[in-house]
């Protein structure tokens, strides 16, 4: 059932969103040549709606093409609206692109780009409210995906405590198949072992099943899975090593045999590593122009509020476990504790004009001629000094993923929050999330939150501070 009622929400899907895409652009014509001075029509509204017919049809390939009219059920919106403003801006740059070479100079250029904000802004809140409006349902237990679950190992716990926690997903489990009820379970009605997966399947007819077993019963899988072929249902597995696969694995082919890639990272693609590297280049070297003044500033009242130099350096950890110094304004009196040691917010050692520039995460500005040479990002995980990645390598799982990108500024751990003494295994699984879903959009998405969200880096990575070698 559920397969017949996502056929049909696709087609509305597809259908609604050709009739506001081919509306906008009358809607544009309007705005641009009414309500906006000097609107000279040069070409007629007919010639604008043949295009937006022509424009419509490339539009809708663009997005089945970035797979927004599959089932967005394990998608998040931001996800979903990123896509749909990135395929938007392809379709328009390759729209414009072709009237400057066919030389259709009379076509308002101001009209299309128009049409292109008023429609993707259109489409954006049409995708906000259908989700609100799906989830709505979904919670009251409408449009549920029905699964059977096999398998009572560690990674079928996990996969329920997630459908459960989550009930926006819209999963509903009908119970699970195992050699013996489990614990951790106890909320899932056990349906017997796994001799009768095949009478479950034909009883529950369920929309999919998910493969969940333990290592110990690996040798089940060629039943498991010939037993859903001839029921003809749908199995998805998750891996007993699941914890240690990215989110979005990747597949070698080696003349027919299926290669799985245990950590897939878009940094290691040499043009995304360029586009990067361009704007850590172009950033820091524009960002250092236009903060001279203020680090001159720094530079003076680190002076004058205690001796000593103005800036200190610090051994950090970055990209393939090389280190390099970090730089920094000094925000503390000149010491002599060299070992590690911790930094709170009451800290003898720190002075007045220190305390101001931490508060203000203005000691962190010399970091920019770290991104300049190349030792750091603009975005990026946080570098942490030797001695805490070799305590956190044994005791954080995937700790050390981090050090396969060059360190960061800021990051997607700091703007969610985590800054300063704060869970290291959360930091952890936010960086491995920001390396494994990298794009020039996300880090720009994090730049904007850091300024604009006034999610400014704690200078206190990790709650702890090294004295530096002043320079």
């Amino acid at each position: 059932m559920i397969k017949e009622n996502q056929r049909l929400l696709n087609r509305l899907h597809v259908l609604t969103d050709g009739a506001v895409l081919y509306l906008s652009l009358p809607a544009a014509f309007w705005i641009r040549f009414c309500l906006l001075p000097n609107g000279i029509i040069t070409v007629p509204l007919s010639q604008y709606l043949a295009l937006g017919t022509i424009l419509t049809a490339v539009q809708l390939f663009a997005y089945a093409a970035f797979g927004l009219y599959q089932s967005f059920r394990k998608t998040r919106l931001r996800r979903e609206l990123e896509k749909l403003w990135l395929a938007g801006a392809l379709v328009m740059g390759a729209l414009l692109s072709f009237l400057f070479v066919q030389h259709y100079i009379n076509f308002s250029r101001l009209t299309l780009v128009i049409w292109f904000l008023l429609s993707t802004g259109a489409l954006s809140c049409k995708r906000i409210i259908l989700r609100r409006g799906l989830r709505y349902f979904r919670q009251r237990g409408y449009n549920q995906k029905h699964v059977l679950l096999v398998g009572g190992g560690e990674m079928a716990r996990t996969y329920w405590e997630t459908v459960q926690w989550d009930r926006e997903l819209g999963y509903a489990v009908t119970g699970y198949v195992s050699s013996r009820p489990e614990q951790g379970l106890e909320g899932l009605k056990w349906l017997g072992g796994y001799d009768k997966l095949g009478k479950m399947l034909d009883k529950f007819r369920p929309d999919e099943a998910v493969c969940a077993i333990g290592a110990e019963d690996y040798g089940r899988m060629a039943e498991i899975i010939e037993a859903c072929e001839e029921a003809g249902v749908r199995l998805s597995i998750i891996p007993f090593y699941a914890n240690y696969m990215p989110s979005n694995p990747q597949f070698d082919d080696l003349n027919g045999i299926p290669m799985l890639n245990i950590r897939h990272i878009p940094l290691d693609n040499w043009a995304n590593a360029f586009c990067k590297r361009t704007m850590d280049l172009v950033g820091s070297g524009f960002l250092l122009v236009l903060a001279a003044p203020v680090m001159l500033a720094c530079a003076v009242g680190v002076k004058l509020s205690s001796p000593g130099p103005v800036l200190f350096r610090q051994e950090r950890i970055g990209k393939e476990k090389r280190p390099f110094y970090m730089y920094k304004f000094r925000s503390m009196r000149v010491n002599d504790r060299q070992d590690t040691a911790w930094s709170r917010d009451r800290d003898e050692r720190k002075t007045a004009f220190g305390a101001f520039m931490r508060k203000c995460s203005l000691d962190e500005l010399p970091q920019l001629w770290n991104v300049f040479k190349g030792d750091m990002s603009l975005v990026g995980p946080r570098p942490e000094i030797p001695h805490y990645v070799e305590q956190f390598r044994k005791e954080v799982p995937l700790y050390m993923v981090k050090h396969q990108v060059r360190p960061g500024i800021t990051g997607w751990a700091q703007v969610n929050g985590l800054r300063g003494d704060t869970s290291i295994r959360e930091r952890v699984e936010l960086d491995v999330y920001y390396i494994e879903h990298w794009s020039l959009w996300f880090d720009i998405h994090i730049l904007l939150t850091t300024v604009f969200g006034g999610k400014f880096i704690n200078s206190e990575d990790l709650g702890r501070e090294k004295a530096g070698r002043g320079v």
